[in-house]
Order: structure tokens, then sequence, then C-alpha cells
């Protein structure tokens, strides 16, 4: 069947899946500009207070990162996201195509809800809270390089896009450890928030830094983060299809044997 035939398809059977990719990643934006505002923005009481007690940016990225984790793992276990499978990032959804886990049409589907749902919340940040959304402290949510230039943070999305990916895959097919792997992942997004962030905003999201830039009109490094994300987590997938054999001939005890739920189950390879 052609590409053609199958989106009209897919969207009939399984537009379920598409909605909550959308409202799952417009969730993650929404919280992650709130949380933004209230700890970054000097007219925010939260800050204020921190501020007062000698709090830097660097101990506030600490609730800041721990926040966003337990936004994701509500995410991942909720109803919703265990139907889709909670991806909310199309680099994330071309590694799963990419193994077979999704079909191209879904898959396609999937990166158009994300794109909805990141656009739209960013919007909806933008229209509601624009005076403090805009500030330069919250800078609508944009992810930029580092002091330390573009090729460092590039390498930084990179390695972080890769390890969470390997860890997903690694824990999604472990008998042991598929009920964990939405956890794992959150706590890997508050690590990295916590000690990453400096190097390149911590994006892992390509859709993401997208609609921050343009609601911004700043699209300083964005290449780092439409390139490095993508690749990495291609590569992950990869990575994972090429040793996965070997990891199961050798009784590994991570034991990568068990198939995780995937998405529109029609699809499931």
């Amino acid at each position: 069947m052609s590409l053609r035939a199958e989106l009209p398809a897919a969207l009939r059977q399984h537009w379920p899946h598409y909605l909550t990719e959308a409202a799952g990643l417009a969730v993650f934006v929404v919280c992650a500009g709130l949380f933004s505002i209230a700890l970054e923005h000097p007219a925010s009481a939260l800050h204020q207070a921190l501020a007062g007690r000698g709090v830097g940016e660097a101990l506030r990225r600490v609730p800041l990162g721990i926040g966003m984790g337990l936004v994701i793992a509500g995410i991942t276990y909720s109803p919703w996201g265990q139907r889709s499978g909670a991806h909310l990032n199309p680099a994330l959804t071309l590694a799963f195509w990419q193994l077979g886990k999704i079909s191209r049409a879904d898959a396609l589907w999937y990166g158009l809800a994300q794109a909805g749902g990141g656009f739209g919340s960013v919007w909806l940040l933008k229209t509601l809270l624009f005076r403090y959304y805009s500030h330069p402290s919250v800078h609508f949510g944009t992810t930029r390089p580092g002091p330390d230039g573009s090729l460092l943070a590039f390498g930084a999305e990179f390695v972080i896009s890769l390890v969470l990916v390997l860890v997903l895959l690694l824990a999604l097919h472990s008998a042991r450890l598929h009920k964990v792997a939405g956890g794992l992942g959150a706590a890997l997004v508050a690590i990295y928030v916590i000690w990453e962030s400096p190097l390149s905003g911590m994006s892992l999201n390509p859709l993401r830094s997208l609609a921050s830039a343009a609601a911004a009109r700043d699209y300083t490094g964005l290449w780092v983060y439409l390139l490095a994300p993508p690749a990495a987590m291609w590569l992950a997938a990869a990575l994972f299809r090429h040793f996965r054999p070997y990891l199961a001939n050798q009784g590994a005890r991570s034991a990568v044997t068990a198939e995780p739920p995937h998405y529109p189950d029609s699809t499931a390879g």
C-alpha cells in the first residue's frame, strides 16, 4: 500500500494515539514554561524567596529538574501515555520507526501531532503569559548553546540523546526492567536538567526547540537541536538493533527478550 493510501487509514484507526502525543508534549512544554517562570522570573515569589536565601541558578535547576522528571513520569505512566508510548519527540519516533515498532504512516502522524502540541503550547504560553514568558530570564523556553559554544553544545546534546535512548531500549526489552523504563527515562531527564543544561540548554527534542525559537524569533544555535538529537537517537536504535542478538545469545542479566507494548497495536513489529 502506498503511503498516500496508508495515511488516511492510519488516521481513522489511530487518531486517539496521535491526540495523546499532541497533548503529552503540550503538557510537558506548558509545565516547563510554568516551572521556568516560577523559578527564574524576578517577579516570581518563589524566585524571590529562593534568591533571598542565597540560592543561585545552579541550585534552582534542582527543583526544575525534579519537577520535569516527575512530569515525564506522570505522562509516561498515565493511561494516555501508555496508549501511545509517550514519545513526545519526533527524534524518538524516528528511532522506533527505524526499529520497525511503528509504521511510516503512524510515524508521520505522530510527528504532526507532536508539532501541533509543541507549537500550540508555546503559542498558548506566549498569548496568556507574554509578560513573564518573554522575559530574558525565561525567553520563551528557548534552548541555546552555553558559553563554551555550539560545538560543545552539539556534543552534549548528542551524548545525552544517545544515552537516553540506549537506556530506554535496554529497559523496554528487559524482562526485569521494562516496567520501570519510564521512570529511568524521567530520572535521566531530571539529571540532564540539573547537570547538562548549562552546556546546551538540555533540549533532546528538535521540535520543542524549534517551537520556542520561533516564538522568540531567536534561532541562535538552532542547528544543534535540529541535528544532534535525531542523529544520536537514530544511532542508538542502530546500535541496539546490531547488538541485541549478541546480548540475548550471551544471556545477559538484562535479559533483552521482552517486547515492550507498542503504540498502535496493528503496527507493532
